[in-house]
């Protein structure tokens, strides 16, 4: 059971670490934690001056920094409800998202913002950027400037106090996609991110002044309560990558951060992999030298040295989560007795289900339930044969926002979260993913794609009659049933069909976050075979049927 509060956690650790660095934007300006205080209370200010009520929502948008941070602090602390967006969303789902959740403020970056259609938000009392702090938008009279917010007593460690907020209190909606009819907001109490940032306190130790490069998105339920808020609460110095998180500008970083502790999504592991490490062994004396026993350690010892001085050479271990890791690459990490760990969990539990440290975790396994979860795998035999995770417990989200169906289809009535997931628990309840049960599809960094979204726009287009979106190799390809009807009123060719289809695509990925975007489209000529209810069989196509 959790013992901390969420908001104290914060609080404490802020007069704690007074005068430690706590955030910095890479290579730019740097926050104590005392400043970091200070601003939180001025925050704190201007909502009061807006009459934002406890259970307001405020959303926010934009690339890491430090006022994404601060706006979370702040609106979390204040008792209103935050509601943080993936800023590649596309700008209608934005508006969607922003009216969806009733949200009465809006933090958003300057690029983000012109993009919006302003007449279309309902319920914005004003909207701030999250580049200057100006004042961008407000639909109230004498909507206070943030630069001219001032507190009426100098703030210090001694009289620092954030107000005290309830475990049961809403602290998050999550909105796991962006797009109309198909976004689910995922509610998430405060207790719920205290026994995530808790479980990190207390299993991960880290100590005051040590150092974390934040790159992974924090509007995902992994980047914000393991790259910002458990380590802030340890009293950790956070540096906002604040770029698109290439692996060459991720490695630089590294290298002039020297972090103590990296979370990464597989998809940077892998590239790092493939890129530096599989063409040297692939060289044929290397892979001689794999094959002989003592002597290969000399290679394996060799590249451990690489990839850790790689990830800046000064880390207890790298925590990969968000995506399924590649099996030959993880095979070939635990060879070198690399320093890496592989966890498990999902927005809806804030997201930690299961962890183990580096040197206690089997090959393949996403490690053991976290204290304040249990795991059944829904089989006749949970040690064998795969079944569906079900989760219970102090950090599983309340529901969806204004979906009480889904919530309904997710959450039985003894509580437990139907993950979607297929697996298996071993006898020392060591859990291993087999597959997903669901449609949904996970990007290579993490984002949840759901085909059903793409195939609502994809079949609304020119000479479409029904489509499948599907995953190959990492890319999504969309195989379509043409309209035979249609092509043959209009006496089409082929080869203007395939052009139609052409120009399809690019309209699509128009509407798309790149990472939904479509590789390719091929043309399926005979009806997709449908159940009784006159659902697509599904598991009868892929792209190497096509």
């Amino acid at each position: 059971m959790v013992v901390a509060n969420f908001v104290e956690m914060i609080a404490t650790s802020i007069r704690d670490n007074w005068e430690l660095e706590a955030l910095s934007n890479y290579k730019e300006e740097d926050f104590t934690f005392g400043k970091t205080g200070e601003e939180i209370l001025r925050f704190h200010k201007l909502f009061q001056n807006l009459e934002v009520q406890r259970g307001e929502k405020i959303s926010v948008i934009g690339k890491n920094n430090i006022n994404w941070a601060l706006t979370y602090l702040s609106t979390t602390s204040y008792g209103a409800v935050i509601v943080p967006l993936l800023q590649d969303f596309h700008s209608n789902d934005i508006v969607h998202i922003v009216n969806h959740s009733d949200s009465t403020i809006l933090f958003i970056s300057d690029s983000i913002f012109e993009k919006l259609d302003l007449e279309q938000l309902k319920h914005l009392k004003a909207i701030y950027s999250l580049d200057t702090m100006e004042l961008l938008y407000t639909s109230v009279d004498n909507a206070p400037v943030y630069e001219q917010i001032t507190l009426d007593e100098k703030v210090t460690k001694e009289n620092f106090k954030l107000p005290e907020i309830g475990h049961e209190e809403l602290l998050g909606i999550l909105y796991t996609s962006g797009t109309s009819g198909f976004s689910k907001g995922v509610m998430l109490k405060h207790k719920s991110l205290a026994a995530n940032v808790e479980f990190g306190v207390k299993y991960i130790q880290l100590t005051p002044g040590m150092k974390i490069v934040s790159f992974l998105p924090l509007a995902h339920a992994y980047g914000v309560a393991f790259e910002f808020l458990s380590p802030f609460a340890m009293g950790c110095h956070i540096n906002f990558l604040g770029k698109v998180p290439s692996p060459q500008i991720i490695l630089k970083a590294f290298a002039d951060v020297r972090p103590n502790l990296i979370f990464a999504v597989p998809l940077i592991i892998e590239k790092i992999y493939k890129k530096k490490i599989k063409p040297a062994i692939s060289k044929p004396a290397v892979k001689l030298l794999l094959h002989i026993p003592l002597l290969n350690r000399i290679v394996y010892n060799k590249v451990n040295r690489q990839i850790s001085q790689a990830f800046g050479g000064n880390f207890k271990e790298v925590i990969i989560g968000g995506a399924a890791f590649n099996s030959d690459v993880e095979k070939f990490l635990r060879k070198a007795k690399f320093k890496y760990t592989v966890g498990y969990g999902m927005t809806e539990c804030g997201p930690l289900i299961s962890y183990a440290a580096w040197d206690d975790l089997p090959l393949y396994s996403c490690g053991k339930p976290i204290p304040y979860v249990e795991v059944r795998i829904d089989s006749p035999n949970p040690r064998k044969t795969p079944g569906e995770i079900l989760v219970r417990g102090f950090n599983v989200m309340t529901g969806y926002y204004k979906n009480d169906e889904a919530t309904q289809s997710a959450i039985d009535r003894e509580g437990w979260l139907h993950t979607g997931d297929l697996g298996v628990m071993d006898k020392d309840d060591y859990i291993y993913i087999k597959g997903r049960s669901k449609n949904m599809i996970l990007g290579a960094s993490g984002q949840n794609i759901y085909p059903e979204e793409i195939e609502a726009k994809l079949n609304n287009m020119p000479y479409v009659q029904e489509s499948i979106v599907v995953e190959d190799k990492g890319r999504l390809h969309a195989l379509i049933v043409p309209d035979q009807e249609l092509i043959e009123a209009e006496n089409l060719s082929r080869e203007k069909l395939e052009v139609e289809m052409q120009n399809n695509q690019k309209h699509l990925n128009h509407q798309l976050p790149a990472y939904m975007s479509i590789s390719k489209i091929i043309l399926h000529d005979k009806e997709f075979e449908k159940t009784p209810k006159k659902s697509i069989k599904r598991y009868l196509y892929t792209v190497s049927q096509n």
